[in-house]
């Protein structure tokens, strides 16, 4: 019933990225199948297969594709999708017989999306690199991190999965509409240190009006402010405070027992390290749950700062069941939420090649064809 039911995409197994992009895909619907190699089929990579939760929502088969009748098989795949993703780096599919020109030349339609870090062409393009690197290179992850301190790096959300698989999932789908109306599919080069650069295009704005200076820890969201803070509660827990704008910021100074007190302006850049310090004092009054008590659901634009053990029990996560049990796992659910065709977990993650036969079946392959990939090695016997 998802939105993209009846849309098939190939995906050529990856790292990060990658699957997460093919996950949103099959979470909405789409019938994503995912090409392993041969040489992990039925094996666990690392930790339990029910783990890999990026791998969710989809079959995997397992190709040799080192085989030209791994090659043509995918070929023949390509032939009835509507999308293809990997996420090698650049030149790595041209060389193998799967690259754009050869997808496109059996199905014109298709939309090829390309996953790296530096993109399909530039000094960098063909160096290694990871989450840190992209978003260093893009002037995020020199804006993140306290005063005085080194930057930190916010886990690998921002390159990975925001700036990578999000944008390689919003050009694919986009790709998909336009090649509805063209007739012809065309090549999405989703490069991670591009998505983390456009992650940032406000605070550049900011930057470019002088509203936000180079210093971290010194802006109005760096936590330079004090109405845009964490602070440590009575029992060594934490809370959060967004309070931007006016109206919330004296419901923040109602709610905390400063109102009425003669302070400086909200936005007195050079009073803010002594009001960060009198609301550290503040917060330090009472326990995180009393803070709750105060403050959630109010306009101070507050929360709890949760852990992931605490985050699937929240009351609010709970009602919007944001987090689901699949066979045992609890896991965020699909999202966004949609009103008619509701997105859902497809099935749970599979081990490399485990339906095989019945996924090439399902996509057009003959018993006469698995026997001949069998006895040439492309897939298992």
């Amino acid at each position: 019933m998802g939105v993209l039911s009846g849309y098939r995409v190939i995906e050529l197994a990856g790292i990060g990225p990658g699957p997460m992009c093919a996950m949103l895909l099959s979470d909405m619907g789409a019938d994503v199948i995912r090409i392993d190699r041969l040489a992990d089929a039925g094996l666990g990579i690392g930790m339990d297969t029910k783990y890999s939760l990026l791998n969710r929502g989809r079959r995997s088969i397992a190709l040799d594709l080192k085989k030209p009748e791994a090659i043509e098989a995918v070929l023949k795949m390509v032939e009835r999708a509507d999308a293809l993703i990997e996420g090698f780096r650049p030149g790595v599919t041209e060389r193998l017989g799967l690259g754009p020109d050869h997808c496109l030349k059996r199905n014109p339609k298709i939309i090829y999306g390309r996953m790296t870090g530096w993109g399909q062409e530039g000094p960098m393009a063909h160096a290694a690199g990871h989450d840190i690197n992209y978003i260093a290179l893009s002037g995020a992850l020199h804006s993140i991190g306290r005063r005085g301190d080194v930057p930190v790096p916010p886990l690998n959300l921002v390159g990975d999965f925001g700036g990578g698989a999000l944008y390689l999932a919003l050009g694919i789908v986009a790709g998909m509409l336009e090649a509805q109306k063209s007739g012809k599919g065309q090549v999405v080069d989703a490069a991670m240190v591009d998505g983390a650069a456009s992650l940032m295009t406000a605070t550049y704005g900011m930057r470019a009006s002088g509203f936000w200076n180079e210093k971290r820890g010194d802006n109005i969201l760096d936590t330079g402010a004090h109405y845009y803070e964490v602070y440590e509660t009575k029992d060594g827990k934490y809370v959060s405070i967004g309070s931007i704008e006016a109206k919330f910021y004296e419901e923040l100074l109602r709610l905390s027992g400063l109102k009425g007190v003669e302070l400086p302006r909200q936005n007195d850049r050079n009073a803010w390290p002594a009001m960060k310090d009198k609301l550290k004092e503040v917060f330090r009054s009472k326990t995180r749950d009393e803070w709750c008590e105060i403050m959630e659901g109010s306009d101070v634009c507050f929360a709890p700062v949760l852990s992931m053990d605490e985050a699937p029990h929240h009351p609010h996560n709970k009602h919007r069941s944001t987090f689901v049990d699949r066979d045992g796992v609890l896991q965020p659910g699909p999202a966004p939420r949609f009103s008619r065709t509701p997105s859902a977990i497809q099935c749970p993650p599979a081990k490399p090649g485990e339906h095989t036969e019945a996924a090439l079946r399902d996509w057009g392959f003959s018993d006469s064809d698995l026997a001949n990939l069998k006895s040439r090695g492309a897939i298992t016997k």
